[in-house]
């Protein structure tokens, strides 16, 4: 019934103005507020929307993840912007710049988001 139709995702955020800032100033991704004050976000081919939520608690799971070809090189550019990649240490080891390394499988680098959502870039 759905193999042929477009999804999106959503998730909350405690602050439109600071998303908007982060998503559109920080990732350089393209961001418009529709009529019932949701923020409706490019990345690609890729849409997502935002919506307010005032007792918004930030996902504890990676809610967003962005294909790249070179992770450290992203994990540098986005660092230079202010960006703050999470360590971890079990059962997963990030070196210091917060990328995990794996063989097989992709290369992953997890942050935040100005709401404390949980995003990642990962290099195939």
């Amino acid at each position: 019934m759905l193999k042929d139709k477009n999804a999106f995702s959503s998730f909350t955020t405690n602050n439109l103005e600071k998303s908007r800032e982060f998503y559109e100033g920080i990732l350089g991704l393209k961001v418009d507020m529709n009529e019932m004050g949701i923020l409706e976000i490019t990345a690609g081919k890729t849409q997502f929307i935002i919506y307010p939520k005032d007792n918004h608690e930030p996902a504890k799971f990676t809610v967003l993840n962005f294909e790249v070809e070179d992770i450290k090189k992203s994990v540098d550019e986005l660092a230079s912007k202010g960006i703050t990649f999470e360590q971890y240490d079990d059962p997963i080891k990030t070196d210091k710049q917060g990328i995990f390394w794996s063989n097989p499988g992709p290369n992953i680098a997890w942050f935040k988001d100005s709401a404390g959502n949980i995003l990642s870039l990962i290099e195939e």
